[in-house]
């Protein structure tokens, strides 16, 4: 049976308009009551009680104490929260909201003499019995290239994108939408007490001709976030929020547990009351709310203040009524059901989609669908994949198959269907959306096979996800320094990591399209396949840099310990800050030792720092690892070790590029092979019949290696290359 699709909308509207009335600001039906002898009004506002203003007695607790000021401007009365500063323009006690003028957040607003640049108004909510409403407000960002970030309590807890090609950030008279370009939104948080706002400009370097960007949390009801039903004069006033200091806000309210304890405040024996969580983070009761009985309206925390509404008891009107209700109902009992199950399922789909549609946007979607257009992201070699495939792969991210965890997110190991292994990273949403698809944009350029491949993203959760191919045996960190005597850390291996890694390195800085500096080299970054083959991840803090570019100017971060002391005192980022972070992880593939250890005095001592110290004092092989020191061929182990002295140079422009680098340790590498292959000759010779079992094709002898006439001929080859020094 299908019902026509006007029938069908017809039914939709009725069955809404009957379980789900809107919400509007046009005032009750009844009359606002306030406490006998106290005063209901202030200027053309209506204050009902448990607000009051003057007496004690007229408000139920300090928090809902209003004060009336005269406003110099309008010279009219406007009603004022005394404890918190706020001037409210509405009180609902229905619904327990207040509507609130909320301050408006700018940014770069040079030429705008009515406000302060960069104004910061704290409200601090928590304690009181007002949170921010999150159905009824939403955060909304104005203004070209920006990230706008939403933070409460020293976290983001929100942020959108918004971008414009013209760089003129006047709304879109024609466009009537605010889906990343010119401005975004997003919705709040749950229980949002405490707020501030910061914008972030997507480019490099400000500009003095930069347009004034602001965000503000607003009212649904001020402002229309119907974008497909926007007004010319909604329009108008959204290009007019520059000029503005305060925007219309929603709080909830509630009556707090603690203000019946110790107070003449009771509420009245004829109210319908009922627990409340407004303001609760661990969803347990805080308050009361109540409302008068069915057949009533009014105001039910006065006494006597709800009064019956006229016509509700009379019986011949509500016979009459059940009549009509029965008959209608028999008569179409069955379309209704059948109505009722269509809606179910187009809204229930609706809401999917916009769903889907909102978390793309919080994580960047706009801006990644940008770069894709520009053709910086191979879309030809990644996959858009859904939630419901990831959730399927990761067991719903069960806690059991968690990879690890970092600064960015958490890893989970998962299956997909076509049975390949993958490794599904989690951002931390808030604040990470840049790195989120940064990464993405990075990777997707990279076809190298020491760099972790990216296989695609997820958009459409709250969280985004990006899906890796799956390296087995864990990090550098962990195998170097919880010794895994079943499979030891030898020679050849450490070797054979460093030269892979500075391959890897090199491939990103001189053979990519455009030169890419990782910025966050560290042991904890490299990982390590089935073959114990290195593989580069974690882009995240990873640039591409333009062809002509020599440095990137950025704000300092990394890891301590790998950092590059001069990136850290010039904010200069070069690739030669990338080599000394490479020197470290050198360094601790030839020591064994963590970048930052505790001596005995209890001060944390740098790796790179000692190592540097003690190649200057000729004591090398005090640091190098014994375990190094008895497989490797000293002339070897002193090249490798000249090699990480030269990538911690403190002057930058003395330190070699990662293509000399790279170079430097292929021929080592040669040489040591050449030098197992005269050993494992040598053996043979001398054992007859016994041959050696080289462990992953590379070979690692327990005593020093014997030296014939080849072997000088070797180290002469060594001699070259420590006169590259």
């Amino acid at each position: 049976m299908m019902i026509p699709q006007f029938t069908f909308h017809i039914i939709i509207l009725i069955i809404i308009s009957l379980i789900s009335p809107p919400l509007t600001y046009a005032q009750a039906e009844y009359e606002f009551i306030a406490q006998r002898d106290c005063a209901s009004t202030c200027g053309t506002i209506s204050i009902p009680f448990p607000f009051g203003m003057n007496e004690p007695h007229c408000y139920a607790h300090k928090w809902f104490e209003v004060e009336c000021k005269l406003d110099n401007t309008s010279h009219i009365e406007k009603p004022y929260l005394k404890s918190l500063n706020l001037e409210v323009t509405l009180f609902d006690v229905n619904s327990a909201l207040v509507e609130i003028m909320n301050p408006i957040y700018h940014s770069n607003c040079k030429k705008n003499n009515n406000n302060n640049n960069n104004k910061t108004v704290v409200i601090n909510l928590k304690d009181s019995p007002f949170i921010y409403s999150q159905q009824y407000n939403t955060f909304l960002a104005v203004g070209c290239n920006n990230l706008a970030f939403l933070q409460s309590n020293g976290t983001t807890v929100g942020g959108c994108v918004s971008i414009c090609e013209d760089n003129n950030n006047n709304f879109n008279l024609e466009s009537r939408s605010c889906n990343g370009r010119y401005c975004c939104e997003t919705s709040l948080p749950m229980h949002l007490a405490e707020y501030n706002a910061t914008l972030q400009g997507l480019r490099k370097e400000s500009s003095d001709h930069d347009e004034c960007s602001y965000a503000l949390i607003a009212s649904d009801f001020w402002f229309s976030f119907d974008w497909s039903f926007m007004t010319d004069s909604e329009i108008e006033k959204m290009n007019n929020l520059k000029n503005m200091e305060y925007a219309p806000g929603i709080l909830e309210w509630e009556i707090l547990n603690e203000m019946f304890v110790n107070s003449t405040f009771q509420i009245p024996s004829d109210s319908v009351c009922y627990d409340s969580k407004r303001t609760s983070l661990t969803n347990r009761t805080t308050g009361r709310r109540c409302d008068c009985p069915s057949g009533y309206n009014g105001n039910p925390y006065v006494l006597g203040g709800c009064t019956v509404i006229q016509g509700f008891f009379n019986k011949n009107n509500r016979s009459k009524k059940w009549v009509i209700v029965g008959v209608s109902s028999s008569l179409g009992s069955i379309g209704f059901l059948i109505g009722l199950w269509l809606l179910h399922k187009d809204v229930k789909k609706r809401m999917i989609k916009k769903r889907k549609e909102k978390f793309f946007k919080r994580n960047g979607g706009l801006l990644l669908q940008k770069r894709m257009s520009s053709g910086e992201v191979n879309i030809d070699q990644t996959v858009l994949f859904t939630l419901k495939d990831l959730k399927k792969a990761t067991d719903n991210f069960n806690k059991n198959r968690v990879l690890g965890k970092g600064g960015q997110g958490t890893v989970y190991k998962g299956m997909l269907v076509d049975g390949r292994i993958v490794a599904v990273k989690k951002f931390k949403v808030e604040g990470k959306v840049e790195e989120f698809i940064n990464e993405f944009v990075i990777l997707s350029q990279i076809n190298n096979r020491n760099v972790v491949k990216l296989l695609g993203c997820c958009l459409e959760t709250e969280i985004p996800l990006l899906v890796y191919e799956f390296i087995p045996n864990g990090n550098l960190f962990e195998y170097l320094h919880d010794r895994n005597e079943d499979i030891p850390m030898t020679w050849d291996m450490r070797l054979r990591i460093a030269t892979e890694i500075a391959g890897a390195l090199f491939y990103l800085h001189s053979i990519a399209s455009q030169p890419i500096y990782h910025r966050d080299v560290k042991s904890t970054n490299i990982l390590l396949d089935e073959k114990y083959r290195a593989k580069l991840a974690d882009f995240g803090a990873s640039r591409i840099i333009s062809i002509e570019a020599t440095h990137l100017t950025t704000v300092v971060q990394g890891t301590f310990g790998y950092l590059d002391p001069e990136y850290f005192h010039t904010s200069q980022f070069t690739e030669k800050s990338d080599v000394y972070s490479f020197g470290v992880v050198l360094a601790e593939l030839l020591t064994g030792k963590k970048p930052i250890t505790s001596v005995e005095s209890g001060e944390s001592q740098s790796l790179a720092s000692y190592f540097v110290q003690c190649m200057e004092e000729n004591r090398l092989f005090d640091i190098v690892d014994e375990r190094v020191t008895k497989e490797g061929e000293k002339e070897h182990i002193v090249a490798g070790a000249n090699l990480a002295y030269r990538c911690l140079e403190m002057n930058g422009r003395k330190r070699p590029t990662m293509k000399e680098v790279t170079l430097e340790l292929e021929g080592i590498m040669r040489l040591n092979k050449k030098l197992n292959a005269q050993q494992n000759h040598e053996e043979i010779e001398l054992a007859g019949i016994e041959e050696s079992q080289p462990w992953d094709g590379y070979y690692a002898s327990n005593s020093w290696p014997i030296v014939s006439s080849q072997t000088h001929s070797t180290n002469s080859e060594v001699t070259h290359i420590l006169a590259l020094k």
